[in-house]
């Protein structure tokens, strides 16, 4: 089998990892890739956004499977090309990833479907948001409507925040993405990653994580696309779990059957166990980065057959893939600045070091200057992953492989799977 994996970041590294130890696989590209993924397979410099590259690529190397990473190849329509020519896509059309790249639209779809969510309102214009705000008992909490690499969301404790927030939001502070605020009820509970393969018509569950989206210690500072995570999630018991397949994963995969846009690839839920139940943050088009990298280490089953069963309506001919009993751990090393301005160029070194199996590093933000040397090229730039007895164990190991790195003004959080421990 041929298989076409894009995107360049820590997620995609992680998944050629996995997609490259199948016995199924004989040929594997990655476009863009990274230093990390170029260890593993053939890469190809084009952008995860250019759909005629990346068609013209999947027609050269007679792909049977394209695997889509990152949103913003499905914001872009991939999926949809890829149907066209007959390429069965691990990813959701343009208008199912709208899931993800239109939190306006999920909000309104889980109206109309009676799936548990926070109260909301969606403004253009900050005098209506202002007036909404006042509604609302604090803290407060403000969304992007589109895509803003997941740094779009901001958790204000007063109302002036809040409206300072709406502002710059809708100001430009996140492009086109912020033309629409979505304001929020808070909700009180610990947050939960749930993962779904769908066919378009089925769904199958595939694994939970907690991730840790502050840039610093004890959940402080600025939201990012994610410091670390950890996987399973202890606070994720039988009793939530069933609640949230019952009346949020399968509602959602029925109603886009329903209005048209069967969705097909991963559907990564974020839940708030409230103390009234699960409700849905938000949605994801995609795996989670860095919730994938730790999902990863811990998948026994070859994924391959997996992947190319939801993208071809097969789902229901596979039982549930089996997982490992130790737990895994992800620790990021983030780049000087971030996740505001981060720091390009800083060389970087250790990342090729072996760790014995007990660890292993992914490539995120990489790649390689004029002399040949790794150097960071992002803000989220190395993820240091690890599988333990028991999530202490995981932890340690891979603080002690984070140890033997160096990136200058890199920094990451030492406190990664607190809530569990």
């Amino acid at each position: 089998m041929n298989i076409l994996l894009v995107g360049s970041g820590g997620r995609e590294h992680a998944l050629a990892w996995k997609i490259s130890g199948s016995p199924s696989v004989k040929r594997l590209v990655s476009a863009p890739g990274n230093p990390g993924i170029a260890a593993l397979c053939e890469t190809r410099k084009i952008a995860a956004t250019d759909v005629d590259g990346l068609v013209a690529l999947a027609r050269e190397i007679a792909a049977d499977l394209v695997v889509v990473g990152p949103e913003s190849a499905l914001e872009v329509g991939l999926a949809d090309r890829l149907a066209e020519i007959g390429i069965p896509c691990f990813g959701p059309s343009q208008a199912a990833a709208r899931l993800e790249t239109s939190k306006a639209f999920t909000k309104a779809f889980c109206a109309r479907h009676g799936i548990p969510t926070a109260a909301f309102g969606v403004f253009e214009d900050a005098p209506a948001a202002a007036a909404f705000l006042e509604t609302l008992p604090g803290p407060y909490v403000i969304k992007a409507d589109g895509l803003a690499a997941g740094k779009g969301v901001v958790i204000a404790a007063t109302l002036a925040e809040a409206e300072t927030a709406v502002v710059d939001m809708l100001g430009g502070r996140f492009g086109t993405a912020g033309a629409r605020v979505i304001i929020e009820e808070f909700m009180e509970g610990e947050e939960v990653s749930l993962f779904a393969l769908c066919d378009g018509t089925a769904a199958m569950a595939f694994g939970n994580a907690q991730d840790h989206k502050r840039a610093y210690d004890g959940d402080e500072g600025p939201n990012t696309g994610g410091m670390g995570t950890y996987s399973p999630a202890p606070i994720y018991t039988a009793e939530p779990a069933e609640r949230a397949w019952r009346e949020i994963i399968e509602p959602t995969v029925r109603g886009m059957a329903q209005e048209g846009y069967p969705y097909v690839g991963v559907l990564y839920a974020g839940l708030m166990l409230t103390p009234t139940g699960p409700r849905l943050v938000e949605y994801n088009a995609r795996f989670g980065d860095p919730e994938c990298q730790s999902l990863m280490l811990r998948l026994a089953s070859d994924i391959v057959p997996y992947l190319m069963a939801a993208a071809t309506g097969a789902l229901t001919r596979l039982s549930e893939p089996a997982w490992r009993e130790e737990a895994a751990i992800t620790v990021v090393l983030a780049a000087e600045g971030y996740p505001d301005a981060p720091k390009a160029g800083g060389v970087i070194e250790g990342a090729d070091s072996d760790f014995g199996g007990e660890a292993v590093v992914f490539h995120a933000g990489t790649a390689r200057d004029a002399e040949g040397r790794l150097v960071a090229s992002g803000g989220r730039v190395l993820n240091v992953c690890a599988l333990g007895v028991d999530l202490s164990e995981a932890r340690d190991l891979a603080y002690g492989a984070l140890a033997t790195l160096s990136l200058p003004g890199g920094f990451s959080r030492s406190d990664i799977g607190w809530r569990a421990l």
